[in-house]
């Protein structure tokens, strides 16, 4: 039997509520950046037209710092924790999209923002790698 340091998630049950709890954080991230984001189109910092880059950017952010929370709770297979983070975070948004139109445009701009939560979650899931223990030599 493993032992498991502590603070550490070890059941399955565990690690799927964290995912979903990272999931959530990335939404409510992207919300944010995407407020600033338009906050900064009216005040004339940004022009109209980046809107479309302010959405990619905000998905990218809020991956990171969900898939940063749902990596920290895994033993193993970090990268794996923040792609579906990044992953379920952009069911969600496609879920809300959905509730709010009616009819999900899968398109361009979908299809940058699923990279965008891709790539957060996995340098989400790279960079919180723990450390190795150190070996000791036997004699």
């Amino acid at each position: 039997m493993r032992r498991t340091e502590p603070g550490r998630s070890e059941s399955k049950g565990q690690q799927i509520a964290v995912l979903i709890l990272g999931a959530l954080l990335a939404i409510g991230i992207e919300l944010i950046v995407i407020f600033l984001g338009s906050v900064a189109v009216s005040a004339g910092v940004l022009k109209p037209d980046a809107a479309a880059q302010t959405t990619a950017a905000a998905c990218l952010i809020g991956c990171f710092v969900g898939g940063s929370l749902a990596c920290k709770s895994w033993n193993s297979k970090r990268l794996f924790a923040g792609l579906l983070t990044g992953l379920l975070c952009f069911l969600l948004v496609l879920v809300i999209a959905f509730l709010m139109d009616g009819t999900p445009e899968i398109g361009t701009q979908a299809l940058v923002e699923c990279a965008g939560c891709l790539i957060g979650g996995g340098i989400a899931g790279v960079l919180a790698g723990g450390k190795k223990k150190k070996k000791r030599k036997t004699r």
